[in-house]
This record gives structure tokens, C-alpha cells and sequence, in this order.
């Protein structure tokens, strides 16, 4: 009887330490430069990239580490984050903590059931649950990894937790069905469901190559799965950027 009673105890304690995890208390403000509240209760943590956070309360403890080891940063910093990763804690009481968004764009709120995962553009990832793992998600096809805009590396967040995503412009969202395939310019990529796949098609067509402008491959996602597309690649906004810019000529 004293078993039976432990065993339904503990299970209570994780199911209601899972369900905190993914019910986090937050308010996305702002249109084109989002800033993310976070409500934290006592000894309740989110943590970001070095140098992710923008202001928070007093009651927040601050560490930073490798998160997981040397190995798992180096795989981070492959993938467009930090080598060191920097928990916030609350201490007492109720805390709060704010992340800005670093470019025009959305911050994206995504919860992750235990074990659901999204392949995310590298750098993306922006502030997450500390039961949200972050990995490097490696692309296996060749033609992908080279010509696929964001080289052979990308993110993978994981459940069980809440992840806020960055994304560049406005964010349209598909649901694939099984065999359904979209081309898209691999820079709108956002990120997408693991039951996607993921390859690299050749635009085809001296006049398009030469005149399109679209380079000369596109990215296929096909179904099944949802997928979502970010209107502005930060790359397309550098380089219109570039062309107002002042050089100095010596």
C-alpha cells in the first residue's frame, strides 16, 4: 500500500512539474520590434543565448555555462548560437524578465509537448523553458547542406516547454499533406516539423538562372507536416540595405 501511495505521489510531482514547464505565463508586445515578458514563479528558470536578455527584476538569479557540456556548445555555436548559455532563475516571489527581438520581425511562442520537436533556421532560437532542450540539427543530403542558404546546419528545440522563436518579417504557416511539396527560397524558411522533408531542386533554365534572380536552386519541403515561412530573409533586407550604404573611398 505504502508503494502504490509513493509511486501515485511521484506521478502527481511529474505531471504537474511537466505541465508548469509548458503553461509559462508570458505577454508578446509590440509589432514590428516584439519584446517577450516572461512571469516567472519561485525556482521556476528560462534560459537564453550570452547576451539574450534585456532587462529583468531584481528577484532573478543569473548563471551562465555550457549547458550541457563543451561538446553540445560547440554544436550550438555551429548552428548559430552562443558557446555559453545564461539561465535566469526566480529566487522568491513572482519574477519577471524581458527579451528584446533583435531584428523587424516576430517572436513566435511554440509549445513543446515531452519528446515533440521543430528543425528551426539557425539562429532562431531566442528563449526557452530549461526543460527545452537545444541541438544542432545536421543536414544529411549533400545538395541541401550547400545550397540550401543556411549551410549544413541547423536547430532543433525539443520538448517538454514553451520556446519563443525569432523570425524575420511576417510569418505565414502550411500544413503539408503526405506527398504535397512546396519550392520556396531557401532564406524563407523558418522552421518546420520533423516529418518534413527537406532537399534542394536546381531552378532549371539558362534565361531563369541568368535573368531570374532567384539563384540558382530552391529549397522542397514535403509533406507531411506543418511548416512556417518568414516573409523577410535577413540576408534579402542586407542586402537592399547595402545599396544605401556609404563607403569611404580612399
Amino acid at each position: 500500500m505504502l508503494l502504490c501511495e509513493t509511486i501515485f505521489n511521484s506521478y502527481i510531482l511529474l505531471k504537474t512539474t511537466i505541465n508548469r514547464c509548458i503553461i509559462m505565463n508570458y505577454k508578446i508586445r509590440g509589432t514590428t520590434m516584439q519584446v517577450v515578458d516572461i512571469e516567472l514563479a519561485a525556482n521556476e528558470a528560462v534560459y537564453t543565448e550570452k547576451g539574450g536578455m534585456s532587462w529583468m527584476s531584481t528577484n532573478m538569479k543569473m548563471e551562465t555555462n555550457t549547458k550541457g557540456g563543451v561538446m553540445k556548445g560547440l554544436g550550438r555555436m555551429i548552428s548559430g548560437e552562443s558557446l555559453f548559455m545564461t539561465t535566469y532563475t526566480c529566487q522568491t516571489g513572482t519574477g519577471l524578465i524581458s527579451f528584446a527581438s533583435e531584428f523587424p520581425g516576430k517572436i513566435v511562442p511554440k509549445k513543446l509537448s515531452a519528446g515533440q520537436s521543430l528543425i528551426c533556421q539557425r539562429d532562431s532560437f531566442m528563449v526557452a523553458d530549461n526543460s527545452v532542450t537545444l541541438n544542432m540539427e545536421f543536414r544529411k543530403k549533400l545538395g541541401a547542406g550547400l545550397f540550401g542558404g543556411e549551410g549544413f546546419f541547423l536547430q532543433r528545440v525539443t520538448g517538454p516547454g514553451t520556446a519563443f522563436l525569432e523570425i524575420a518579417g511576417e510569418i505565414t504557416e502550411y500544413t503539408l499533406t503526405a506527398g504535397q511539396t512546396l519550392k520556396i527560397d531557401p532564406g524563407h524558411i523558418a522552421f518546420f516539423e520533423p516529418t518534413v522533408k527537406y532537399d534542394i531542386t536546381s531552378v532549371g533554365g539558362v534565361k531563369n538562372v541568368l535573368f531570374g534572380g532567384e539563384g540558382l536552386f530552391l529549397a522542397t519541403l514535403e509533406g507531411p507536416g506543418k511548416i512556417w515561412l518568414q516573409s523577410m530573409p535577413l540576408a534579402n533586407l542586407a542586402r537592399k540595405l547595402s545599396q544605401y550604404m556609404v563607403t569611404k573611398h580612399r
